[in-house]
């Protein structure tokens, strides 16, 4: 989750509604929000669990292949790969900053000098200061150990999927192409998949092109064409009035006192909640700082003692990272993904980047394009607003006012649309002069939107001028 002094509500019990929320629309919104929570989940040291608690890590959960690739189906009769293309998010990383360990420890070293920690409080501050420690070492905001590994398993998985094509691109000669958005880590992430696709398949290697960057293309948030973007999320009264209803509200104050009561004993947790330590931070703040560990703890595990995990699940219960889980996930919704339904300002923006989809297949078939592959390295900010245009799984549904995000109605889940390293990978088929499309999507074969048609039913496959018609583009090439 993140901290905006310039726009960040005053957490906790509600005393106030906010501009344009009606008594009538808190009492709706409280009850739908209290259907939100997932149920309990068993605690691990890893910190997830079959059922569903990877959820609580959000955006920030590590990478998982989707599918098994034994179970991909095979192209229809006759059809064979000539291209691939994809764009990736970047790797596990550090922590863009301290402020959350900075934050917590102001309020534990106050704590032990009185005296007022518990047993596992005791343990806590030398151990966020372990983390702290090794983010630097990392360098914040760049890709740890378990980020660079995640980016390299997928370069070597897409390989193996697609021998023919690699060999075919290997025996003619086709460049490929590598693309980022131009920051640290998305140029690291470039660099750590090209280097492993020429380390699985040698011949690839003189024919990867030198890394280059397009920050229109792959941060297009921070660029010329996310400009009304930036204007909605800085200055949009509904979304603020909205982000203010979901978090303001007395679950959060209780979840926040849970959390601080595993690491300060009662009479301290009261006095950070009465705002006794308001020049640190409130109790939210505190709690969300300790929850923000807790989520970042997975990417640093290569980075942990022995590898063995850092183990910060063990300050804050299932229950209660579910709760800062969903909230960090309702803001996202609402800056990134589906949104309001009567806007499309989140994610219109990210046309540019499926435009690129388009044009690289379509020159590819029109043969005025001798790539074998397009690969790009991006951001969240990116990949999840481009599968709310594209309509992929969990990104259908907006909401609206009446009906706001909750876990109870809507499948968004920050885990699952854009966690470390995802991915959407385009692979071009071709049999004379038939070009059929196959998605993957975090590696798992992914049907396109509803109203596109498949070549048969049931079929991952689709035919390229199928595709057009049903985004409604035009090729220029035709």
């Amino acid at each position: 989750m993140k901290r905006r002094p310039t726009r960040r509500p005053s957490r906790g019990l509600v005393t106030s509604l906010a501009p344009g929320v009606t008594p009538a629309l808190a009492l709706a919104l409280c009850t739908l929000l209290s259907g939100a929570l997932p149920a309990h989940a068993a605690s691990h040291s890893t910190g997830y669990s079959a059922d569903g608690h990877r959820d609580s890590y959000g955006t920030k959960a590590s990478y998982e292949p989707g599918q098994n690739p034994r179970t991909y189906q095979a192209a229809p009769r006759g059809f064979e790969p000539v291209f691939t293309e994809n764009v990736s998010r970047h790797g596990s990383r550090a922590a863009t900053d301290s402020e959350d360990g900075d934050l917590i420890l102001k309020l534990w070293d106050q704590a032990a000098s009185e005296g007022q920690l518990t047993k596992a409080g005791k343990e806590f501050g030398p151990q966020v200061q372990a983390l702290l420690d090794a983010m630097a070492k990392v360098g914040y905001g760049n890709l740890s150990g378990r980020g660079r590994q995640e980016i390299q398993d997928t370069a070597v998985r897409m390989e193996k999927r697609l021998p023919g094509l690699f060999a075919h691109i290997a025996k003619d000669g086709e460049p490929i192409d590598v693309v980022s958005s131009g920051q640290g880590r998305a140029v690291d992430s470039a660099g750590e998949f090209a280097t492993a696709l020429a380390k699985a398949d040698p011949a690839l290697k003189p024919l990867i092109g030198p890394a280059r960057a397009d920050e229109d293309l792959l941060y297009f948030h921070k660029a010329a064409g996310g400009a009304a973007y930036r204007d909605y999320i800085d200055n949009d009264e509904r979304l603020a009035d909205t982000l203010k209803s979901v978090t303001d509200q007395p679950a959060t104050h209780r979840a926040a006192v849970n959390v601080l009561k595993k690491i300060f004993k009662p009479a301290f947790v009261a006095r950070i909640s009465a705002g006794e330590f308001s020049d640190i931070g409130s109790d939210v703040d505190a709690a969300e700082a300790v929850y923000n560990l807790y989520g970042i703890a997975p990417a640093m595990s290569a980075e942990s003692p022995g590898g063995r995990g850092w183990h910060m699940d063990r300050y804050i219960a299932p229950r209660d990272a579910a709760w800062f889980g969903y909230l960090s996930d309702a803001e996202d919704f609402y800056e990134k993904g589906p949104g309001f339904a009567d806007s499309d300002i989140t994610y219109k923006m990210a046309g540019v980047l499926l435009d690129d989809f388009f044009k690289k297949a379509e020159a590819r078939r029109a043969g005025t394009s001798d790539l074998g592959a397009e690969l790009r390295f991006t951001h969240a900010e990116e990949i999840i607003p481009l599968a709310a245009l594209m309509g992929l799984p969990g990104s259908t549904k907006p909401v609206t006012a009446q009906h706001p995000y909750t876990y109870a109605d809507n499948p968004w889940r920050g885990a699952s649309v854009a966690p470390m390293a995802a991915n959407i990978q385009w692979d071009v088929f071709r049999k004379g002069h038939t070009h059929l499309v196959r998605m993957l999507y975090n590696e798992k074969e992914t049907a396109f939107k509803q109203g596109c048609r498949p070549v048969s039913k049931g079929s991952t496959f689709y035919e390229l001028n199928e595709l057009e018609r049903c985004f409604g583009r035009t090729d220029p090439t035709s």
